[in-house]
């Protein structure tokens, strides 16, 4: 049965302050740990996140890409990424969650007005969350959307119907993305439990079980003039926003991955049994075995160092934001997201190639890391980023403008 559910009035503690690139990372190992403790039983059972992600929000992991002239860390986006991941190999669905709203935060960061920004800014540094009310069903493709913003009086209506809404469940502000009466693509900020808005926690995919990712309906709702961002201009000149959003999904992935190989480690080490005709006694002495451990450790570490190298290069362009940079950091990122993605595929298929019949039994619930891994790589086609680099570098055609590069 779907679960519809509203928001209700909370009270809580203003979100702690972090001061530096090695304590957010500290931060999101000390979560981490946490976090994976239940992992398989929340992907097991579908127990929702609410907890745990009030602990994120409440140690102030969400508000590091705060730009430091509104009192946040303006963190990098390599530690941003490794961040992701070092959640991700925790539990994935936790990892993605908040993939939308860091993506939201630069998409203010690029085209919001200077009292929005110090206003929405400001409540996420007090520990708000955004959830993403983007994708619909139905439509041509995924960059088309039915849903629209009209005007009414001082401010607009928004009318629609959006699924995949990541972060929705657990937020307290749900951004709406819609199509104004000239077919350009507007952001609004709009406090959850306003008249008008149902969420239907009906997300049912055998992957990111828990990152409640179901079905948010718009009807004829408010939202005030200065809580919109005409969020078509970001794709209308060179900016980072596609950027900021793809490495996050990278780093989801890279976390995934790690996190079949450390169970792939610990499997083979203690529990399988080496091959008949190896003439071993332990299957972790299987030279096989360990070539293809060690195949499997090298893509990883590939994988972490273009991840990283991907951040520096948003960096660059987030301070000079011209076309070259941000072309140089578009390619990097969708060559650190060919990479996580085929990884994180890699990793946890050979988790059971090498643990063995024994590794599939349902109540380990290792086929979680497959699930999810297979589940989040589907956001967008590797394919398509292959042809993008290859496009570029042979005939010098520039990457297109959107939210997936």
């Amino acid at each position: 049965m779907n679960t519809v559910l509203r928001q209700a009035d909370q009270i809580r503690p203003v979100a702690d302050r972090i001061g530096s690139d090695d304590e957010a990372i500290a931060t999101a190992r000390r979560l981490a740990a946490q976090f994976a403790a239940r992992a398989a039983e929340r992907d097991a059972d579908r127990i929702l996140p609410f907890s745990e992600l009030d602990l994120l929000a409440q140690s102030g992991l969400l508000a590091i890409t705060v730009p430091a002239q509104y009192g946040g860390l303006d963190v990098s986006n390599a530690v941003l990424a490794e961040i992701t991941a070092i959640l991700s190999e925790a539990d994935g669905s936790i990892g993605q969650i908040p993939q939308n709203h860091f993506y939201i935060l630069e998409a203010l960061r690029t085209d919001g007005g200077e009292e929005q920004q110090r206003y929405f800014f400001g409540r996420v540094l007090a520990g708000d969350r955004f959830g993403n009310a983007l994708s619909e069903r139905g439509t041509k493709t995924v960059g088309h959307y039915n849903t629209r913003i009209t005007r009414d009086g001082p401010g607009y209506r928004i009318n629609g119907r959006k699924f995949y809404s990541t972060g929705v469940l657990f937020a307290d502000w749900i951004t709406i993305f819609a199509l104004d009466p000239e077919d350009r693509l507007t952001m609004a900020f709009v406090p959850k439990g306003t008249e008008g808005v149902e969420i239907v926690d009906d997300w049912d995919g055998f992957g990111q079980r828990t990152t409640g990712s179901g079905t948010t309906i718009l009807d004829n709702v408010y939202v005030s003039a200065d809580s919109v961002v005409f969020h078509h201009k970001g794709f209308e000149r060179p900016t980072t926003i596609g950027s900021v959003g793809q490495i996050i999904h990278a780093g989801v992935d890279l976390g995934i991955a790690r996190a079949a190989f450390a169970e792939t480690l610990e499997f083979v080490r203690t529990k399988s049994r080496p091959w008949m005709d190896s003439g071993l006694e332990r299957a972790s002495d299987d030279p096989l075995t360990i070539a293809k451990v060690g195949q499997i450790a090298i893509r990883l570490e590939a994988a972490t160092a273009l991840v990283e190298r991907a951040g520096h290069k948003v960096d660059a362009a987030q301070v000079e934001t011209t076309e070259e940079k941000v072309i140089a950091a578009t390619l990097a990122v969708a060559a650190a997201k060919v990479l996580t993605t085929e990884v994180a595929l890699e990793a946890s298929n050979t988790l059971f190639e090498l643990a063995g019949t024994s590794s599939v039994q349902t109540g380990l619930n290792l086929d979680r890391h497959w699930r999810n891994a297979r589940t989040h790589t589907l956001h967008d086609p590797v394919r398509w980023k292959y042809h993008v680099v290859g496009n570029y570098h042979l005939n010098g055609v520039t990457p297109p403008k959107n939210g997936a590069l």
